[in-house]
């Protein structure tokens, strides 16, 4: 009963120290002060629930120094006992207090690393969709330029891939069959162009539901054609080969190329995927070969190991 009697005068002082230190914000000296009063308040409320309720009216008895001297209302020795008891139960507070504060503020921060994270996804997909698009309506502008029959096909298959781009490109994940049929309609509306590509593509997968970020497998492709294929004067190839097992994607591509490359070629989507690639899977392995004849790209993503935004 005593206990339960001082918790009246400790929980208030408690939450006044917490209120103080959050709340008031004047000079060091003031906040000291105010500290010092609410304290010397607290151990007056606390002698004086003991020494004029508790011990008369609950327990029926005189308040004594260790059961031999009558104690005071106020000296030295229950001045001392009462602040310790009371500086007790404040630091257990606080500590309980200071480490909930810790942990929302920890979530917190947590939160706001994974939203600046995916702002910057959506400005790396918003940079990499009008790249794609341009290098396409290049393609389908040098068609209609020679007045190719193809050209509304391609312009079909363009609607195709676009519509893959506004839709599920905007989604976080998609299956990687999608992803996989999305660079199928890409290499359509390529290979209706280049009428001497020899383009190789396998796939093996045990999984075609696993999940990955869209936007990711084709730009390597589109690199292929685009430093490849729309480089070279002579016979060219691509070679492509997906293999899925057990939650391991190892995706490669060969493209030739010509020994001299022409001095405008840009490679800003290669650079936007390999920061995609850091932010979602960070144990991935890119290996990217530039030799005399060819560009050969290897990448690694062991799908266990992906961070959630």
């Amino acid at each position: 009963m005593l206990e339960l009697g001082y918790l009246l005068i400790k929980m208030p002082l408690a939450y006044a120290l917490l209120y103080a230190y959050e709340k008031i914000h004047s000079k060091e000296i003031f906040k000291y002060l105010f500290y010092i009063l609410i304290t010397i308040t607290a151990v007056l409320g606390h002698r004086f629930l003991t020494h004029f309720i508790i011990y008369p009216y609950i327990y029926g008895v005189t308040e004594t120094l260790e059961g031999k001297q009558v104690s005071g209302f106020m000296n030295g020795y229950v001045a001392f006992n009462s602040f310790m008891d009371l500086i007790f139960m404040v630091g257990l507070i606080f500590g309980v207090e200071i480490t909930r504060q810790k942990n929302v503020l920890k979530e917190q921060m947590s939160q706001l690393k994974s939203e600046k994270l995916d702002q910057e996804l959506t400005m790396l997909k918003a940079q990499i969709n009008p790249h794609f698009l341009f290098n396409t309506l290049n393609n389908i502008y040098g068609m209609a330029l020679k007045k190719a029959d193809e050209t509304p096909d391609v312009i079909l298959q363009l609607s195709k891939v676009m519509r893959y781009n506004i839709y599920e490109a905007a989604e976080k994940t998609i299956s990687i069959a999608k992803d996989i049929e999305n660079i199928r309609d890409y290499i359509q509306i390529q290979k209706i162009r280049h009428h001497d590509l020899t383009l190789n593509f396998t796939e093996n997968m045990d999984d075609p539901s696993q999940e990955i970020s869209p936007m990711i497998l084709i730009q390597f492709v589109e690199n292929a054609f685009k430093h490849g294929a729309s480089e070279s004067l002579g016979n060219t190839f691509i070679t492509i080969d997906i293999q899925l097992k057990k939650g391991i994607l190892t995706y490669s591509i060969e493209n030739s190329k010509e020994e001299k490359p022409h001095a405008h070629s840009t490679k800003i989507g290669l650079k936007n995927i390999r920061r995609q690639l850091e932010l979602l899977y960070p144990q991935h392995i890119l290996s990217v070969e530039d030799k005399v004849d060819r560009y050969i790209v290897t990448l690694t993503i062991d799908f266990h190991d992906t961070r959630t935004l």
